[in-house]
């Protein structure tokens, strides 16, 4: 200090001067308030990020929104998710967040024993640890295609984390997140009618060598086990899709018959739920044949044996009775009363004779059949009818076609103007001006004209989030849309 009159700075300070302000610890209120207010960020954040994942439907989106979700707790950019059930009962998938096909292909040629995600794979059933390398350039016992792609990549470090459900898989967290008291809520839910076991494993790579603190570790940690139960759910689920799509088209013909002046061709889409649509096709004494759509209600395993059996009965039908479209119908009506009373259903059954270009057709409570042809585009007139099942007795007229050559009549199921989520006018609207717009060189062919209605009528396309191959049940923003849950059925005659 400098000398100031009346200080002498040679003299030390007395022993009970106290220290600094600055020095001071802080007061124990304010350091539990500190701690308090960390608690709720995290569970904040942890409450947000489950809520996400719990509206995701699909294993896609499931898988993506976790590598998101987690990419941004442990303070990566990229990351890549294997799907990989212990069972292996599938299905398996590899998930990249900011990588694209062919880096996910580099990754690949890392040999699996080497890699973070095979380490916990294949690994000891036991081991539930993450896998944290925070320096993989530095890293002697590094694998050297692992640092070859590394290098390509440009990432440094990983942190791994396996994905198992319907354990108490310690994920890294040593302690509950406020002394045992966070985990409460959707994470310590129990798992009912899922998958279990080990189901995979998140990898997210840093650019730079790093590694998650201590704090992302658990966060990250009760995350991944919260998302490993739901998608463990999502992972039966889509089994149980996958089932009853396999059932009902084995129900479904295999092949369509080939029949003189005439040409066929159908589309079939099932929901992800299964329903109950279906089409046939049956060659008939003297050069005749049957052709038929029907959509059941309701869906699952109950509306798929409901539609096989009613399919299986209007074959018979159709072979005793079959130039009588109003019989053939009568006896359906009668049998889905008698044998599925709490059910409905629609059908339209045609008899076609091609070597005269004549169509018999009668519809109960179905959608009109579509000629499509160079000269006109229009809706069959059918019959006003009720569904099969809802009334005591079942009879409507009978209405005669005459298809020209070169024409080609659309028999489908109500699924296909349902999944466009319009009013049902401006649907038929719909599927009339994609039927007009059908370019000349496709006319000639069934399946080419059926595929262009289905590009033209659905949104995004038969493929995309509102078509038949899409996920279904929900559109492209995540909000749940039952009509897009509707199965699909096309049945394209074209007369030669």
């Amino acid at each position: 200090m400098p000398k100031v009159a009346g200080i002498d700075s040679t003299v030390p300070a007395p022993a009970h001067t106290g220290p600094p302000l600055d020095d001071l610890p802080a007061a124990p209120g304010a350091l539990i308030r500190d701690r308090l207010a960390g608690w709720v960020s995290d569970l904040t954040t942890l409450h947000e990020l489950t809520e996400r994942l719990a509206g995701t439907g699909s294993l896609d989106s499931a898988l993506k929104e976790l590598l998101r979700a987690g990419a941004a707790l442990v303070g990566a950019r990229r990351g890549l998710v294997v799907l990989e059930p212990a069972d292996g009962l599938g299905p398996g998938t590899t998930l990249g967040l900011g990588l694209t096909h062919a880096d996910l292909g580099h990754l690949e040629t890392v040999p699996r024993r080497a890699s973070s995600y095979g380490r916990l794979l294949d690994g000891p059933p036991a081991r539930t640890e993450p896998v944290a390398s925070p320096d993989l350039l530095r890293d002697t016992e590094l694998d050297p295609r692992q640092r070859e792609v590394a290098v390509r990549l440009g990432y440094g470090a990983s942190y791994a984390v396996p994905l198992v459900a319907g354990t108490e898989a310690h994920t890294g967290a040593a302690s509950g997140l406020a002394s045992g008291g966070a985990t409460s809520g959707p994470v310590s839910s129990t798992v009912s009618n899922a998958v279990s076991g080990r189901l995979g494993a998140a990898i997210w790579l840093y650019d730079e060598p790093a590694e998650p603190v201590e704090r992302q570790r658990h966060l990250v940690g009760l995350y991944t086990r919260y998302a490993s139960r739901h998608l463990s759910r999502l992972l039966e689920l889509e089994r149980a899709r996958t089932r009853v799509a396999t059932i009902a088209e084995e129900l479904l013909p295999s092949r369509l018959p080939r029949i003189p002046g005439l040409q066929l061709a159908a589309r079939h889409r099932t929901g992800p739920y299964g329903g109950g649509d279906w089409y046939d096709a049956l060659p008939l004494p003297e050069g005749a044949v049957s052709l038929s759509v029907g959509s059941v209600s309701g869906s699952g395993p109950g509306a798929v044996a409901a539609m096989g059996q009613l399919r299986a009965s209007l074959r018979a039908y159709a072979v005793m009775e079959g130039e009588d479209p109003v019989a053939v119908l009568s006896d359906l009506e009668l049998l889905l009363r008698l044998t599925e009373p709490a059910r409905t259903a629609t059908a339209l059954f045609a008899y076609a004779e091609p070597a005269q270009g004549k169509i018999l057709l009668a519809g109960a409570g179905h959608a009109p059949p579509l000629i499509v042809g160079d000269r006109r585009t229009e809706f069959v007139e059918t019959s006003l009818s009720a569904p099969l099942g809802m009334l005591a007795c079942w009879e409507a007229p009978s209405v005669e076609l005459w298809p020209a050559p070169g024409e080609t009549v659309l028999l489908y199921t109500d699924g296909l103007l349902r999944r466009t989520g319009d009013p049902m006018d401006r649907a038929y609207a719909r599927l009339h001006g994609a039927a007009a717009s059908i370019p000349p060189s496709a006319r000639n062919d069934p399946g080419a004209v059926a595929d262009h209605v289905l590009r033209t009528v659905l949104p995004d396309g038969p493929d995309g989030p509102g078509g038949p191959g899409g996920p279904g049940g929900r559109n492209a923003e995540g909000a749940w849309n039952p009509d897009s849950a509707e199965d699909v059925v096309l049945l394209a005659a074209r007369f030669d």
